[in-house]
């Protein structure tokens, strides 16, 4: 098993970003499996409309593609943000600890890990966030759905923040032996009603 561990200083940009945005409903788009240039720009036009997030620029020539259901954006701190109608999420890949290329024998110390530097991520969420409205892992019995039905599954930790329109999960993958877990990390998203 490989490990990285680098400073927090991209995700703490990140969740400050995410946490300016008090309301999500005019943010949220159809719940629906549609794709395509309507899709995407009129996405585009709800996140511009309340948000200081830049878009990505198409490039000359360049089209939307019919297979298309999210768009990039970038923050004035200079994050990364990949919005889908029902979903928000950062790009910081070098930030934070995870584990990769995981053999069968790395399960314990994948565990150990995550253990060890989930309470560094949580207490940075709650810098952002506040309070969370739920905190949990997997030593409870109950715990893949102790939040709601299913929201533990595949997480070994789990801590959620309710906002309007939108739910705030910061979250470690479980390893697993079957299938073998390639990696696992803290991570954070929104799910936006």
């Amino acid at each position: 098993m490989k490990t990285q561990d680098r400073s927090l200083d991209e995700d703490s940009r990140a969740m400050a970003d995410l946490g300016e945005i008090t309301d999500w409903t005019r943010i949220a788009g159809p719940d629906d499996d549609e794709s395509g240039p309507h899709v995407v720009t009129a996405l585009v036009q709800r996140v511009m409309a309340e948000t200081t997030w830049k878009p990505w620029p198409l490039e000359p020539g360049e089209e939307i593609g019919a297979e298309m259901a999210s768009w990039g954006f970038t923050t004035p701190r200079g994050t990364t943000m990949i919005v889908f109608n029902g979903l928000a999420f950062s790009d910081c890949p070098d930030s934070g600890w995870s584990a990769y290329e995981i053999g069968l024998d790395d399960i314990a110390a994948a565990e150990a890990g995550l253990d060890a530097h989930w309470p560094d991520h949580l207490a940075l969420a709650q810098q952002h966030w506040g309070a969370p409205d739920y905190v949990g892992d997997d030593s409870s019995p109950t715990f893949e759905d102790d939040w709601a039905p299913g929201a533990g599954v595949g997480r070994r930790h789990l801590a959620v923040w309710l906002r309007p329109g939108a739910q705030y999960h910061l979250y470690s993958n479980k390893p697993a032996k079957d299938p073998l877990t390639a990696a696992v990390g803290v991570n954070y998203s929104v799910y936006i009603d």
